[in-house]
């Protein structure tokens, strides 16, 4: 996406960063941390009926001086460009989300992850996976248990591919499957405009947000919002009203409402909320 100039002043404005610009491990590791607190995950374009768009003028409008949030592909091709702009060697890969689904699930390529070259090493970088974004990146390096800010993940090989698992109540659950096999512009267009048209898409059908705290992550899926914290607590909040959604959304998951009136209207016409208030 380099049909306009990368605003790296902004973006870094953005996710309150003021250190380091090398590109050094040092450095990954606190955009990464910094950029799923300042950004939120959330699909209220798609969710009204808007388009995604994924050129960079566009992300940096939306995402940077918009303040709005986004869901992978939009998440993700704004961190590449930052990373590539600080000298980073990266590039996109592909995943098939496993998440919610039997382990030998085979899905669509519909999540985007970064793939970063680094004195030799090849991490794993991934900004825009919902209730359980990346706040670190991850040595690609199979088995071994890595901590985070938040969760303790691996990277698990079998056979062709990787799965990226993450530590949850004493088990491991995968998130998604990848291999390193390049992706390309035209492989995201087709995955986003299948996501943020198709009467099949989830992010069509209710709402999805989520953003990470040093201590803690806020995940709303329809109606629900959950509060995770790093101490192993859950608290669980199911939202009654049209209002109290937007209120949740915006105060609490710092997401920025393009449209209140036809947001709410859409919450109950889609039956989210348990009543009409």
């Amino acid at each position: 996406m380099s049909d306009a100039p990368f605003d790296l002043d902004a973006y870094f404005a953005r996710i309150g960063h003021a250190g380091s610009r090398d590109a050094s491990p040092d450095t990954l590791k606190t955009l990464h941390f910094l950029h799923p607190q300042a950004i939120p995950f959330e699909n209220i374009d798609p969710f009204l009926g808007r388009p995604v768009r994924l050129d960079l003028a566009a992300l940096q409008d939306k995402i940077v001086r918009d303040g709005r949030g986004g869901y992978c592909f939009e998440h993700n091709f704004l961190f590449m460009q930052a990373l590539k702009a600080l000298g980073f060697q990266v590039g996109g890969l592909a995943a098939r989300v496993l998440w919610g689904q039997p382990d030998d699930a085979i899905t669509a390529r519909s999540h985007m992850l970064l793939r970063v070259e680094l004195d030799g090493r090849i991490y794993i970088a991934d900004v825009g996976f919902g209730g359980l974004t990346l706040t670190a990146p991850l040595l690609l390096e199979p088995g071994l248990e890595q901590t985070t800010p938040h969760e303790t993940f691996r990277i698990v090989e079998r056979d062709d591919h990787f799965r990226l698992q993450a530590a949850i109540g004493g088990d491991w659950r995968s998130l998604y499957r990848f291999d390193l096999q390049p992706q390309y512009e035209v492989d995201y267009s087709v995955a986003n405009y299948f996501l943020s048209t198709s009467p099949a898409s989830h992010f069509l059908a209710s709402v999805v947000a989520a953003r990470a705290a040093p201590d803690r992550r806020y995940a709303l899926c329809g109606n629900r919002l959950s509060i995770h914290h790093i101490d192993g607590r859950t608290e669980q909040t199911d939202i009654a009203t049209a209002a109290a959604l937007a209120d949740t959304l915006q105060d609490q998951l710092g997401i920025v409402i393009p449209d209140r009136v036809a947001f709410e209207s859409k919450v109950r016409e889609k039956k989210i909320v348990e009543t009409n208030a």
